[in-house]
């Protein structure tokens, strides 16, 4: 997903906790830009305080606890998902036009490099084809349907496109409130689990994470550069 003639994608990270409805609308004006040729693509970090979203295909009826959280309608594809602290939130902008427009190839990125993330931290995390987002093997649980081995779930995928470029992304589990996820049924799969990387053992922060992530965001779709002072948030 490499573009060897485009400029370097700006990489940012903004502290503390983010409303849901800032994000989105840094996203919607700044997609704009990037579309337009007004702005560089863009990879924006953050969290969120404790929220649900629904994507695109939620179900009503997976939504077990409505008073819990508050709940956003999202443009994103997939169905219901957490997020709040201790989760890093990806959004990945994008022009694929200048990469390759082909929306699979992308999700196969997004998977590739959080797989290769986890893989620095000893976590083999593996996709599946009936089920969206980053798996681990839990030969630790009890096993799930059928006698299957017990798998969890450590990272979501919901991605939009606009004039090909790309909206949302990812997100993954590094140390949230697992206890949260029992307000949904996690994009309507039922018979698996979450997990984090704390709750795998691996007491690792957030900047160790972030930096893993660059690394190999940059191996996957190309080089980075540090958002400028006055783009980051205080």
């Amino acid at each position: 997903m490499a573009s060897p003639d485009s400029p370097a994608v700006r990489w940012t990270i903004w502290p503390g906790l983010t409303a849901y409805a800032d994000a989105v609308a840094f996203m919607d004006e700044h997609v704009a830009a990037i579309a337009a040729g007004l702005a560089p693509e863009t990879v924006l970090l953050l969290e969120h305080p404790s929220l649900y979203t629904a994507g695109t295909s939620a179900d009503a009826a997976d939504l077990v606890d409505p008073d819990r959280f508050p709940v956003h309608a999202s443009g994103r594809g997939g169905e219901y998902t957490y997020h709040g602290p201790g989760q890093r939130v990806a959004y990945v902008m994008l022009d694929l036009k200048r990469r390759r427009p082909d929306v699979r190839a992308f999700v196969s990125a997004l998977e590739h490099w959080i797989i290769a993330t986890l893989g620095d931290f000893q976590v083999r995390g593996e996709r599946r084809e009936d089920r969206v987002g980053v798996w681990v093997r839990r030969p630790d649980r009890p096993a799930g349907p059928g006698g299957s081995m017990a798998e969890d779930k450590i990272a979501a995928i919901g991605i939009r496109l606009r004039k090909w470029v790309t909206l949302h992304g990812i997100s993954l589990n590094v140390d949230p409130d697992l206890d949260h996820f029992g307000g949904i049924v996690p994009c309507g799969v039922s018979d698996h689990g979450v997990t984090s990387l704390v709750d795998l053992g691996l007491p690792v922060s957030m900047p160790d994470v972030d930096l893993v992530l660059r690394q190999h965001f940059e191996e996957i779709f190309g080089p980075t550069e540090d958002a400028a002072a006055g783009d980051q948030r205080d």
